[in-house]
């Protein structure tokens, strides 16, 4: 009977001729926004390879000079496209492209492609992942907010259940016919999408096929929880109109209000410091010591009565060494310490922000799954940082290098214009590489949104089987 009940569903849907409208549209727009969103990121993932080679080549051929001249040369570092990032993109856009790494300065990524956008950038774009977690429950409504009431009003339910089906049977037939055919309207997303994960993919990303995968379960499961829920709102509705209107009333709730609400209230709750408190505070510790009574002229001398003990000389031009390499190194050291402190409280509130939308996805089925969905993508705040932090140990250690072989091969008595280093130095400092989180990190970061979107699904069943009985037959 529950096979019969499914089947029936599916084919009642299928013959529908606004879904079949509504339907197709919905399969072009995705396959459309797949196709535009995977040619956008291998195009602009290519030209950051080249910039970076360029980088790199121009690095390589920078000339001789002083290396603590070649620290303050310099270099960027890109932040690659992530490979999914064609089906989410999340908060690429707002995050920056490219990083200076230079000695005694920690840059800000810029360069976001809504600095060059208007004002309608902010709207979003027509991503795979906007129709998937908006439009595509939007679907799901009309598909299921007249599947009880209908037949209700017909007086073809309590016929129906004089027949010997349960109204649990009749419930999860309805839920299971409908995510059917929602699941056969995701599918061309799912086939073309991985059929698009190329050589060029692997090469970024060598766990990007683990992150589909997920990615288009996580998918799968809100729109059963979708399906769930619009289905159980259809059984109780009085009638036809007091569901439409219910579950329309859910869907913006859920997609429109919530989420900026949430977003405003993690702001409220979680305030950011501007960038210009950031960078004073940075300067004011640098020159004070971070807990305001280490000043700079103190450190300098105690290190400088560290380098004379340690050498048993009494003056630092009887050094075998370079002072000013110490010092320097010294005091990039100090400062990488001053924003770390300081950067990790940035970064703490930033994570409270998130943590206040991951908790929200108990609440809002649709904020867990774009949450779980921008992670995948390698779009969130997370691959940002990531990112940021690979190529800030990139910058240290180069200019760690440079300024070492200032101290030890720049020897006193030899002129700052007269110590010169070459292609060799330059070619010891490998290119910068970033490898994107595997898949396994990614889930255990994003463990709060897997729980929530885990618990609506187990919720909703369980209300199922409990409200199943109680389903108004008239």
């Amino acid at each position: 009977m529950l096979r019969l009940v499914i089947k029936k569903e599916f084919m009642t849907a299928l013959r529908d001729v606004r879904l079949q409208v509504s339907g197709a549209i919905l399969i072009v727009l995705m396959l459309t926004a797949v196709l535009v969103g995977k040619q956008g990121q291998k195009q602009i993932q290519t030209e950051r390879e080249k910039a970076q080679s360029a980088m790199y080549d121009t690095w390589l051929n920078q000339g001789e000079k002083h290396p603590h001249s070649a620290a303050h040369y310099g270099m960027f570092a890109f932040k690659p496209k992530p490979v999914l990032s064609f089906l989410d993109v999340g908060l690429d856009n707002y995050t920056g492209v490219s990083v200076f790494l230079e000695a005694h300065r920690q840059n800000e990524v810029l360069f976001s492609a809504a600095q060059d956008s208007n004002g309608m950038t902010r709207f979003g774009e027509m991503t795979a992942a906007l129709i998937l977690q908006v439009l595509l429950p939007l679907l799901i409504i009309f598909l299921t907010f007249n599947i009880f009431s209908r037949e209700r009003e017909e007086g073809t339910l309590r016929l129906i259940h004089a027949q010997g089906l349960s109204m649990r049977q009749l419930l999860l037939g309805k839920v299971w016919g409908t995510y059917a055919m929602v699941l056969l309207i995701f599918l061309p997303l799912v086939l073309l999408a991985y059929l698009l994960l190329d050589e060029q993919s692997a090469q970024l990303d060598s766990h990007v096929t683990g992150k589909f995968l997920t990615l288009a379960a996580s998918y799968a499961l809100y729109f059963l929880v979708f399906v769930l829920l619009c289905v159980l709102i259809s059984a109780f509705a009085k009638n036809s109109g007091v569901s439409l209107l219910s579950l329309l009333g859910l869907w913006i709730v859920a997609c429109i209000v919530l989420p900026k609400a949430t977003s405003n209230l993690a702001d409220k709750v979680y305030p950011t410091p501007s960038q210009f408190e950031f960078r004073s505070t940075i300067e004011e510790k640098v020159e004070n010591g971070i807990d305001g009574h280490n000043p700079y002229d103190a450190r300098l001398a105690s290190l400088r009565e560290a380098t004379l003990d340690q050498y048993g000389v009494g003056t630092i031009e009887e050094l075998p060494v370079n002072w000013s390499g110490i010092a320097m190194q010294a005091g990039e050291e100090y400062t990488d310490q001053v924003y770390d402190h300081e950067f990790s409280k940035v970064e703490q509130i930033f994570h409270q922000q998130n943590r206040v939308s991951e908790w929200a996805g108990f609440l809002n089925p649709y904020l867990a799954v774009r949450n779980l969905s921008m992670a995948l993508a390698g779009t969130d705040f997370r691959h940002h940082v990531a990112f940021a932090r690979a190529a800030e140990d990139y910058r240290r250690a180069f200019v760690k290098k440079m300024n070492k072989d200032m101290e030890v091969n720049h020897t006193p008595g030899i002129a700052f214009g007269d110590y010169n280093v070459g292609e060799e130095m330059w070619s010891s400092i490998a290119p910068f590489a970033y490898e994107l989180p595997r898949t396994a990190t990614i889930l255990g970061q994003e463990w709060r949104s897997l729980a929530a979107l885990s618990l609506w699904l187990v919720a909703l069943f369980l209300g199922s089987f409990v409200l199943a009985p109680k389903i108004p037959k008239l």
